[in-house]
C-alpha cells in the first residue's frame, strides 16, 4: 500500500454512527425531554443513556465507532428501535423528577446528569408512570439528594479552609518528590503491534502487556523534557510543576490538564466524586496522589492510552494539520494502522478542506493533537474518578471518540467563520 493512500478498511459500505441514531431518533415518540434543539438526542443522552445503557459499546465493540459496518449499522437500529418504548418511559420519569425538583426547591447539580440513568432505571423497572409515579418520583429525588452526597460547595470550603489548604500544599509538597512515576524502557514493538490490530480486534494481549510492563509510566519521562508535555498540550509551562489546592474554576476557562488546580481537576468531573459518595477529604487526598503519578492519573491502563495516543497522533502534529500541499506527508507519518484511521477520519471532514479556502490560516485546522491529548486526558480522569477501568476493548474507542469529540467541535465554528466571511465579516 503507498504512503498516500487511506485505510484500507474504510469502504463506501461504512455507515456514520450519528446518521444511524439520528434516523431511529426523528422516528421515536415522547423523547422530547432528551432531544436538542436540531432533534438530535442530548449529548447527555448519548452518553448517560444509549451508550451505557442501550448500546453498551463496553459489551459491543463493533458499535462504538463513528463509523460502522452496515450490518453493524443494521444491529445499532434493532437495538435503538427495540428500547424506543423505555426510553420514552424514560423521558416521562425524568419529567416528573424535574418537576418535584421545582416543587422541592432544589437547585443543586445538573438534573440531566442527577436524573437521566434514574429515570432510565425507573422506566426499566416500573414502565410508564402509573398513579403512584408523583410519590416515586418525590421519593427517588429524596434518596438522590440525601445529603450524604458531597457538593461542590462543600468542596470548595474544605479547599479553602486556611488551615486545610495548608496542609494540601504540605501533602502536595511530600507527594511530588516521592511519587514512582516509572522508569525503565517502552517496548515500542508491542506498541506498535498494538496500535495495528486495536480497531480492529481490540489487541488484548499486547494491550495487557504494556500494561504489566508499566510502559505508560515508563513513557512519563518523555514529558520531564522542557517542552515536551507543552507540545502534547497538557501544560502551557515548559515543564508540568505541582498543582495547588485552588479556590475557584469556570468550564469556560478552564487550563490543560497538568496545570489545573486540585479544585479545578474535581470541579471538571464533580458529577464522578458525588456519585463516589466519598467523603471530600479522601477525594481531595486521592487527588493530590493521583497529579504526583506518571500522566498525572492514577491507572496504569490510562497511562498506557496516553502514550499510544501520543504515537497514533503523530500526524496531527504541528501547526495546522492539513496543509494546503502537506498531505502527503501527514499520511507518511501515519506509520501504524491507528494513526492511518484517524488521519483518514480527518481528511474526509469537509470543513477541514472548506477552512483551508479561508484567506487566512484557520484556528481549527491548528493543534489537533493537542486538543484531541487534551480530550482524552479528561476523559480518562473522568473514568479513574468513576472507578470505571480502561479495557483493550475500549482502547480504540477512546482514541478515535477523543479525535471524534474534537470534530464535533471545531466542525459548527468552522461553519460559522464561513459563513461571515460570505456575507462580508472577519473570518
Amino acid at each position: 500500500m503507498s504512503s498516500t493512500a487511506p485505510s484500507p478498511r474504510v469502504t463506501e459500505r461504512d455507515v456514520p454512527r450519528s446518521r444511524v441514531i439520528a434516523d431511529i431518533w426523528s422516528e421515536l415518540s415522547g423523547v422530547e425531554p432528551f432531544t436538542g434543539r436540531c432533534g438530535m438526542p442530548l449529548a447527555r443522552t448519548v452518553k448517560l443513556i444509549l451508550d451505557p445503557l442501550v448500546i453498551r459499546p463496553a459489551l459491543n465493540p463493533h458499535l462504538s465507532g463513528a463509523l460502522l459496518s452496515v450490518e453493524a449499522a443494521a444491529e445499532l437500529r434493532g437495538l435503538l428501535v427495540a428500547a424506543g418504548d423505555r426510553i420514552a418511559d424514560a423521558a416521562a420519569w425524568f419529567t416528573l423528577i424535574k418537576r418535584a425538583r421545582r416543587q422541592a426547591g432544589i437547585t443543586a447539580g445538573n438534573p440531566q446528569d442527577l436524573y437521566f440513568q434514574v429515570a432510565y432505571e425507573l422506566a426499566h423497572l416500573r414502565g410508564t408512570p402509573g398513579a403512584d409515579a408523583k410519590a416515586v418520583a418525590a421519593g427517588v429525588l429524596a434518596e438522590v439528594h440525601d445529603g450524604s452526597r458531597p457538593t461542590l460547595a462543600e468542596l470548595r470550603d474544605y479547599v479553602t479552609d486556611p488551615w486545610v489548604a495548608d496542609e494540601l500544599r504540605r501533602a502536595i509538597d511530600l507527594a511530588w518528590p516521592a511519587a514512582d512515576r516509572g522508569g525503565g524502557d517502552v517496548p515500542h514493538d508491542i506498541l506498535v503491534r498494538f496500535l495495528d490490530a486495536c480497531a480492529e480486534n481490540g489487541a488484548v494481549e499486547e494491550f495487557d502487556a504494556l500494561v504489566a510492563k508499566r510502559s505508560g509510566s515508563a513513557s512519563t519521562s518523555e514529558l520531564e523534557a522542557a517542552g515536551a508535555a507543552h507540545r502534547l498540550g497538557l501544560t502551557d509551562r515548559d515543564r508540568p510543576t505541582p498543582p495547588e489546592p485552588g479556590m475557584n474554576a469556570s468550564k469556560a476557562t478552564l487550563p490543560p490538564p497538568f496545570d489545573r488546580s486540585v479544585f479545578e481537576r474535581l470541579f471538571a468531573s464533580f458529577a464522578a466524586v458525588s456519585d463516589s459518595g466519598e467523603e471530600i477529604a479522601a477525594v481531595v487526598r486521592a487527588e493530590i496522589a493521583r497529579s504526583a503519578g506518571g500522566w498525572q492519573l492514577a491507572e496504569e491502563a490510562s497511562r498506557v492510552l496516553l502514550l499510544a495516543a501520543t504515537r497514533a497522533t503523530v500526524p496531527f502534529a504541528g501547526d495546522e494539520a492539513v496543509e494546503r500541499e502537506g498531505a502527503d506527508n501527514r499520511r507518511s507519518a501515519a506509520s501504524t494502522d491507528a494513526a492511518k484511521r484517524m488521519l483518514a477520519r480527518w481528511l474526509r471532514e469537509p470543513f477541514v478542506h472548506r477552512a483551508l479556502r479561508l484567506a487566512d490560516a484557520n484556528p481549527e485546522t491548528q493543534h489537533v493533537r493537542e486538543a484531541v491529548m487534551r480530550r482524552l486526558w479528561v476523559r480518562l480522569h473522568g473514568r479513574e474518578l468513576r472507578g470505571e477501568p480502561v479495557t483493550a476493548a475500549e482502547a480504540w474507542g477512546l482514541l478515535d471518540g477523543a479525535l471524534r469529540s474534537v470534530i464535533l467541535d471545531r466542525r459548527d465554528r468552522v461553519k460559522a467563520a464561513i459563513w461571515r466571511k460570505a456575507v462580508g465579516g472577519t473570518p
